[in-house]
C-alpha cells in the first residue's frame, strides 16, 4: 500500500483495507491467513527490491505466492519453497499449488532447513569474516595474525548504544 493512492484501489465487499499496523501484531494476521502474497508492480522501483516478508511468511508455515521479484526468485522460487507467477492466471494456479503446500512435510522441512541457514546475525558474521579474510591477505602481519587469533563474533563488535541487538 506504499506510494498508492488510496482512491485508485478497488472498493468490495471482499476486499479490506485495514491500514497500517503495529509490528508485533504480524502474528496474529498470519495465523488467519492461507497463503501470503507478495504483489509488486515490475517497474525500476522493484528491480532490486528484497523483500524482507518472504523470511517472515514462510517461518509462519504459511506459503507463499510472489509476482518474480529478483531476490524472491532467486533463491526461494529456485527452491521451490514460493510459488511465482507474473500474469492473473499463473498467479490462480500459484495459488492453488500453495494451498497443497501446508500440508506438504516435504515443502514444509525444506523450508525449515533453509531458513535455519538464514539470519541477520548469520549475514553479519559473513560479512565480519570475509573483511577480515580481505585484510588479512592484503597485510601480511594480519594474516599472520588471523591464523592464530578466534575469530570475531557478532557479539564482540561494538556497536552505537542505539543499534538494536537481536
Amino acid at each position: 500500500m506504499v506510494k498508492i493512492d488510496p482512491a485508485i484501489l478497488p472498493r468490495t465487499s471482499n476486499v479490506h483495507y485495514l491500514g497500517g499496523k503495529d509490528y508485533k501484531e504480524l502474528p496474529a494476521y498470519l495465523k488467519g491467513w492461507e497463503v501470503a502474497t507478495l504483489l509488486f508492480a515490475d517497474n525500476e522501483s522493484t528491480k532490486f527490491i528484497s523483500p524482507t516478508k518472504t523470511p517472515e511468511y514462510l517461518a509462519a508455515g504459511n506459503p507463499v505466492v510472489s509476482t518474480p521479484i529478483r531476490d524472491v526468485v532467486r533463491p526461494y522460487g529456485d527452491l521451490k519453497l514460493v510459488q511465482i507467477a507474473d500474469n492473473a492466471a499463473d498467479f490462480g494456479a500459484a495459488i492453488a499449488t500453495a494451498l497443497t503446500q501446508r500440508e506438504d512435510a516435504d515443502w514444509r522441512q525444506r523450508t525449515d532447513d533453509y531458513l535455519a541457514t538464514i539470519s541477520w546475525d548469520q549475514t553479519w558474521q559473513d560479512m565480519v569474516d570475509l573483511m577480515l579474510q580481505r585484510l588479512a591477505a592484503k597485510t601480511p602481519d594480519a594474516a599472520t595474525a588471523a591464523g592464530t587469533q578466534p575469530a570475531v563474533k557478532v557479539s564482540e563488535v561494538p556497536l552505537p548504544d542505539s543499534a538494536p541487538r537481536h
